[in-house]
């Protein structure tokens, strides 16, 4: 019998990974991740449903010095808490539309860059149609992921842009959960035995 480990688990990049009911992790509870890479090396995803309380997007420019051009609907973005990895380090998911020579395509119709540079863009006016600010992120060693996978920890849907922008952050996870066609209360947190 081979483990996840061993053989190639299918990549889950590009996905979104919802955490079952039966989380234990209080850190990942009810969460939505994007998962920007998952290889046989790790796995790395951003948070996309829980705003940060601490710091908003206007406040974040401004102590980065960044000042928004009038006109800029800066006010309606959201600063998520990413994940418990690097809380102080700024990713910002968004549509494709926007790229620069440190952007990296993630899934379809959606890039990842962590330069201050798409920050002045958005200030501007000039970034991305669609974003998410997210401080720190999710990661997870060789294997890690797959075995919580298997220990009932994870579900995972494909991601649609519609759902991975939505400023609905609240219903975000019942969404995400509602896109596997099942009802959620039927789900046991234990694997079967056979």
């Amino acid at each position: 019998m081979t483990s996840v480990t061993e053989t190639e688990a299918p990549s889950l990049e590009g996905k979104l990974l919802v955490a079952m009911p039966t989380m234990g992790d209080p850190r990942f509870e009810r969460t939505v991740i994007y998962m920007c890479a998952h290889s046989p090396e790790g796995a790395m995803g951003l948070v996309v449903n829980r705003p940060a309380d601490h710091i908003s997007f206007p406040e974040l420019l401004g102590q980065l010095g960044i000042e928004a051009d009038a006109g800029t609907d800066v006010e309606d973005i959201k600063v998520l808490s990413g994940g418990p990895v690097e809380a102080g380090r700024g990713f910002v998911l968004h549509s494709d539309d926007y790229t620069q020579a440190t952007t990296m395509e993630v899934g379809e119709r959606v890039a990842l860059t962590a330069t201050v540079d798409i920050l002045r863009a958005i200030a501007t006016g000039h970034g991305p149609r669609q974003c998410l600010f997210a401080l720190g992120y999710a990661g997870w060693g060789p294997g890690q992921l797959d075995a919580e996978i298997q220990a009932n920890g994870w579900l995972h849907v494909d991601a649609d842009p519609d759902l991975l922008f939505s400023a609905d952050f609240e219903r975000k996870w019942g969404k995400a959960i509602a896109k596997l066609g099942f009802d959620i209360a039927q789900l046991s947190g234990t694997a079967g035995r056979a």
